[in-house]
């Protein structure tokens, strides 16, 4: 489905090229202006370095005067509001509403108006639906580029998500025999420290073996823990010439 993000009126320049980046990593790239603080704001310093590589989406940006301009070709729109309207459109969470439209034919546009005063009555009117993101009870307040990242991010979902690659697989734990091998090892080394009396061991040999069968370590561990054995070995040999 074609998709078009619209910020109505934006005043702060980094919060469009935040704008950008939110967009590109979900894998969007329509961005329309309509009547921005600031004519130049797509050349402004603080929105291309707000853009953190999403530069490209930023530069093919459109800027246009009024929101008729912004919604040409469009034929569902959905308002982003924490407060419901009299009158106006159905209010939904993007969760509970996005699936479905996901499945139609068409194209979209979600709008967002500016940092201070959010969408006027007429334009969340004039919408299909009207978007609110879950907050904590007495604080709604959310940053434009984070409702952007938000809405983007379930749009994305509903539209099916990006493949992930498999988790590769775990490794394989030593077997029993090896780990058995390995704390002899470890138990000849602590003599040799001086750390372990053999005639008064106390429980310090089951302890260890419990530890390491928590901690399930790989053949290649083994190899590692046996090599610290070999130094401790050495280590104490040295100490006592």
């Amino acid at each position: 489905m074609k998709t078009r993000f619209v910020l109505i009126q934006t005043s702060h320049a980094g919060n469009v090229g935040a704008a950008a980046r939110a967009l590109k990593v979900m894998g969007f790239d329509e961005l329309v202006l309509v009547a921005p603080r600031w004519p130049d704001v797509l050349q402004r310093q603080e929105a291309i370095d707000r853009a953190s590589g999403a530069t490209d989406v930023l530069a093919s940006a459109r800027i246009v005067a009024t929101l008729d301009e912004a919604l040409e070709g469009v034929d569902t729109l959905c308002a982003t509001a924490m407060t419901p309207r009299d009158f106006g459109p159905p209010t939904s969470t993007p969760r509970e509403h996005l699936p479905a439209l996901a499945g139609k034919a068409g194209s979209v546009a979600f709008l967002f108006g500016s940092e201070r005063y959010g969408m006027r009555n007429e334009d969340v009117y004039r919408c299909h639906v009207a978007l609110t993101i879950p907050t904590a009870p007495g604080y709604g307040s959310l940053n434009l580029a984070s409702a952007i990242q938000v809405i983007a991010y379930e749009w994305r979902l509903a539209l099916g998500g990006f493949e992930v690659k498999p988790a590769a697989p775990a490794a394989v734990p030593a077997d029993a025999q090896a780990v058995a091998g390995m704390l002899e090892h470890w138990e000849r080394a602590l003599v040799d420290m001086g750390f372990l009396d053999p005639a008064a061991p106390k429980k310090l040999m089951p302890r260890l073996n419990q530890l390491f069968n928590r901690a399930q370590p790989t053949p290649e561990e083994i190899h590692i823990l046996r090599g610290v054995a070999k130094a401790m070995s050495e280590a104490g040999g040295r100490r006592k010439t």
